[in-house]
């Protein structure tokens, strides 16, 4: 398993940096549509969302993508829209009103979920590609450090009615991961970045990038999977592997923000 996923690593993280960093910014909207789309579809499968509803959403889920990278101006109009359109959907789809709040709840979920939460990476990309970059090697030092670190050490575990396997010393872990990464990646990509502020977003980003795994796993939990999907080889699937990054976008989004940088 291990050896699955250093090598899926090894391949895929040159051609994302590649396509990344190279490519035009529509490049990365069709990217950031695909991973959307996969990672909507694992999670309405955990919560067996289907027919009109399901589909549908995949269309609203491209839509909001579409407005955070053409006009962030609607972004919050769009969610709004997006719900809204659910509740009609059902409303019309099927005559009994019977379960209407529980065949709503996961489609709305999963719209701010997943779509939600990534409109903040095409706002990064449109603030340069740097920070798309600066973002998932952040976050992946961030996971790769609370593995280690949990591993080797152990002890008290962080929060075990959701995640078993999860430590305080992988979360601090985590943090110093987020920490390190990111002020590698401001000598590499944001040289202009001072220093006390890559360690704010470090922080930050290794805080939360934990955060988001807790979030995943009490679906996966709750929905009583062990993984989103098998789409990738040793790592599980769309979503297990963006689940961090889904709350580290808006965060770094806002920090970079306040801090007047983007």
């Amino acid at each position: 398993m291990h050896l699955k996923r250093l090598i899926v690593a090894v391949v895929l993280l040159p051609l994302i940096y590649l396509y990344v960093m190279f490519l035009p910014p529509g490049y990365f909207f069709l990217l950031l549509i695909s991973v959307s789309l996969m990672a909507m579809s694992e999670f309405y499968n955990m919560y067996h969302v289907k027919g009109s509803l399901k589909y549908q959403s995949f269309f609203f889920g491209a839509s909001i993508l579409g407005v955070s990278f053409f006009s962030k101006g609607l972004l919050l109009d769009s969610i709004i829209i997006s719900i809204m359109a659910i509740m009609v959907i059902r409303l019309l789809s099927k005559r009994d009103p019977a379960a209407s709040l529980y065949d709503m709840a996961p489609a709305a979920v999963g719209l701010v979920y997943i779509p939600g939460l990534l409109s903040f990476q095409a706002l990064l990309r449109n603030a340069g590609p740097e920070w798309i970059i600066f973002l998932y090697a952040s976050v992946w030092a961030s996971d790769s450090m609370a593995y280690y670190l949990g591993k080797g050490i152990g002890g008290k575990r962080l929060y075990k009615e959701v995640s078993p396997n999860k430590t305080v010393a992988g979360a601090v872990g985590s943090v110093i991961g987020g920490l390190i990464g990111a002020l590698l990646l401001k000598t590499a990509f944001v040289p202009e970045l001072a220093i006390s502020y890559a360690i704010v977003i470090g922080i930050m980003i290794g805080t939360i990038s934990v955060i988001g795994d807790l979030v995943e796993s009490m679906f996966k939990r709750d929905a009583g999977v062990k993984d989103s999907g098998v789409i990738i080889p040793g790592h599980g699937g769309v979503l297990d592997k963006i689940d961090g990054a889904l709350f580290a976008g808006p965060v770094l989004y806002w920090i970079l923000s306040i801090m007047e940088i983007i």
